[in-house]
């Protein structure tokens, strides 16, 4: 039977602003990309979110993003690679202490929003990132978008570099996420988004926008838990991917 990793943002709550049913995604997913607390989430949720993972057996991973809470980090920040790769540590550090106090890893890292896109193509922030992540441990995978220059960087520097496909995203020809400024960047419907998961871990392939279909390799795939409907489209990937024989598993 084939095994896919199925991941989620999660720990996106921040005070009195609830975001995502993050334990009723932790039926569905394996791997939980757990907020850092720069664009959302802060110590509270993000304890409780590591405590919930490690009941559930879900694997945690540092969710790190841009210091942009107004924006939700998805928006580009024009910063120092020297600040940014100091700003990677601090996330992947507060995370790790927050994990440990509930009995817990981390385990990998996966860039968020406006970063993640960001260093798809920006060489000095993809190589700050890298560099970030293999000065505070060398052993945490990197989650990008395949064929990205911070997957490159990543395996330049010896690090594991983890290609990953998006669910609830629509992809332009060229293999990229088609901006969430543009209409249908996001998929709403269960049923759509449980055939393009089928297509991506059965075929290795992604109809884009233009209905060509590329080939994409994905060791995990991701399925946002901000989004409408979030816990929907999470179970009905994962009985779609149960009728297929394809069964649910970290990649590490």
């Amino acid at each position: 039977m084939a095994t896919i990793d199925l991941n989620s943002d999660v720990g996106e709550s921040f005070g009195r602003w609830s975001l995502g049913d993050d334990l009723a995604m932790f039926d569905s997913v394996s791997s939980a990309n757990v907020a850092c607390g720069f664009h959302a989430g802060d110590p509270s949720v993000i304890r409780k979110t590591c405590r919930d993972a490690v009941a559930a057996g879900v694997v945690i991973g540092a969710h790190v993003g841009y210091r942009d809470l107004a924006g939700f980090g998805r928006r580009f920040l024009d910063i120092s690679p020297t600040e940014l790769a100091d700003d990677v540590v601090y996330q992947i550090g507060a995370l790790q202490a927050l994990a440990a106090a509930e009995g817990a890893r981390v385990r990998y890292v996966k860039p968020h929003g406006g970063l993640y896109n960001a260093i798809v193509t920006h060489t000095a922030q993809a190589q700050a990132v890298v560099d970030a992540v293999k000065s505070a441990d060398p052993n945490l995978p990197i989650l990008g978008l395949p064929g990205s220059e911070v997957l490159r960087l990543a395996e330049k520097a010896g690090l594991r570099a983890v290609s990953e496909a998006f669910a609830d995203r629509a992809y332009n020809p060229d293999g990229t996420l088609v901006s969430r400024s543009q209409p249908g960047a996001v998929l709403e419907n269960p049923e759509r988004v449980a055939e393009h998961v089928l297509r991506m871990a059965t075929e290795s392939a992604v109809r884009a926008i233009d209905g060509s279909i590329l080939k994409i390799r994905a060791e995990s795939i991701c399925v946002h838990g901000d989004s409408l409907g979030a816990v929907a489209m999470a179970t009905a990937v994962k009985s779609a991917l149960g009728d297929a024989g394809v069964s649910i598993g970290s990649f590490l």
